[in-house]
């Protein structure tokens, strides 16, 4: 209800204007404008006309036309109004036509930060496959087209069907006889295996002959060095000939820090191979005993691998002491030359009057012969000394030691 006010002819105009309205809260009938909470997105509320009388300002006319939802439609949007109200008993102007229908709104596709799509999202971002309208033959065309949209997808799916299918028994033997592996992959694969293994022997082997050879040869130099020791303290060694193999003496090369037993003979695996240094002897090169009135007193030993005992001699220069201990004596000699390489053939190094050495007459001489150079056999050391002192072991050690 909205106030009348004073005169008869006020009320009837006002009268005819509330007939003419449509009332927004009842439902439409056929060919009426229907109800603007219901109208579609395409629809638009219709053009009131010009109302005649200023309308109080708790009522708003075109509040049924707000958009609950996007704002509201001011008047501006509806169509121009007349100037005048139309006379009583008058049809009303026709209305203006309806602006045209806005676009649907359409989602923009955002598959980074859109997590959840509605079926009508769905829709409005995959377009639907174009409608056949031709005959038989253009509809299954289109029907191919809407099916295979995906184009990149379908080799691979076609390819997962096909893996997933059985093979047959020969497909079955084919694929079992292409994963087994030629000759060639076998042949490369145990010659890769043989130079593996060749590699881990070789590796093996250094170790022993750089590392083990000299632990094991140095305790086997020191237990005969031991045994020796107990032997002359219980009076059982008496100087004179030995056995190949046996020990008889002790050699001392204090700038070098070498103690190193010495055993009769040169034998390699007996002698040589345990650490010890080997005296020339008459199944080699026969040559004197330290006790010799003259002579030349040769030794041989490793200079590397097996204990190494001479491995530095090279070291030495004249002048240096060279100490020679048996059962009842002390032997002093000092280095007096060095032959740096010659032939495994030149015996003459260990004659009595040793060629090379510098000694020109009869003398009771040493001489320290190794392999050279480092880790080879090729050529062989010499090193040269002369006696200087002979000293009886109870008179206790010699300066050379004691120092």
């Amino acid at each position: 209800m909205r106030p009348e006010r004073e005169g008869g002819g006020e009320a009837g105009e006002l009268a005819d204007a509330v007939r003419r309205l449509d009332d927004p809260l009842s439902d439409p009938l056929p060919g009426q404008h229907p109800s603007p909470w219901f109208r579609t997105a395409q629809e638009e509320p219709q053009a009131e006309p010009q109302r005649p009388e200023p309308e109080p300002e708790w009522y708003d006319p075109d509040g049924y036309a707000t958009d609950w939802y996007g704002g509201a439609q001011g008047p501006s949007e509806a169509a121009p109004a007349s100037s005048s109200a139309p006379a009583p008993g008058r049809p009303a102007p026709a209305p203006a036509p309806a602006p045209a229908p806005e676009p649907a709104f359409i989602p923009v596709r955002d598959d980074e930060t859109v997590a959840l799509r509605t079926a009508d999202t769905r829709l409005a971002l995959e377009p639907e496959p174009p409608v056949a309208t031709g005959g038989r033959a253009e509809r299954r065309k289109a029907a191919k087209r809407g099916g295979r949209r995906h184009a990149g997808a379908a080799p691979a799916e076609e390819e997962t069907a096909a893996d997933a299918r059985p093979l047959s028994r020969v497909e079955a033997r084919r694929a079992a006889k292409a994963a087994k592996p030629g000759a060639g992959v076998i042949a490369s694969r145990a010659i890769g295996e043989v130079f593996i293994t060749l590699g881990v022997l070789m590796l093996l082997f250094v170790t022993y002959q750089l590392w083990w050879s000299n632990i094991r040869a140095h305790n086997l130099a020191g237990s005969a060095r031991d045994h020796l020791e107990d032997d002359w303290a219980n009076g059982k060694g008496k100087p004179g000939t030995f056995e190949p193999g046996q020990g008889f003496a002790i050699l001392y090369i204090p700038k070098l820090d070498v103690v190193v037993p010495i055993a009769e003979g040169i034998s390699k695996t007996k002698v040589l191979d345990k650490g010890m240094v080997g005296h020339y002897d008459k199944d080699s090169i026969p040559t004197a005993m330290p006790d010799a009135k003259t002579g030349n007193f040769s030794l041989a030993g490793h200079r590397n691998t097996h204990g190494e005992p001479f491995r530095y001699i090279n070291r030495l220069e004249p002048g240096d002491p060279i100490v020679v201990e048996t059962q009842d004596k002390y032997y002093v000699y000092k280095m007096s030359s060095r032959l740096n390489q010659t032939p495994p053939s030149n015996t003459s190094v260990i004659d009595p009057i040793p060629t090379g050495s510098g000694f020109t007459k009869p003398g009771r001489y040493i001489t320290l012969t190794t392999c050279t150079p480092e880790f080879t056999s090729t050529y062989r050391m010499i090193v040269w000394g002369k006696m200087v002192e002979e000293r009886p072991r109870s008179k206790g050690k010699p300066d050379a030691l004691v120092e």
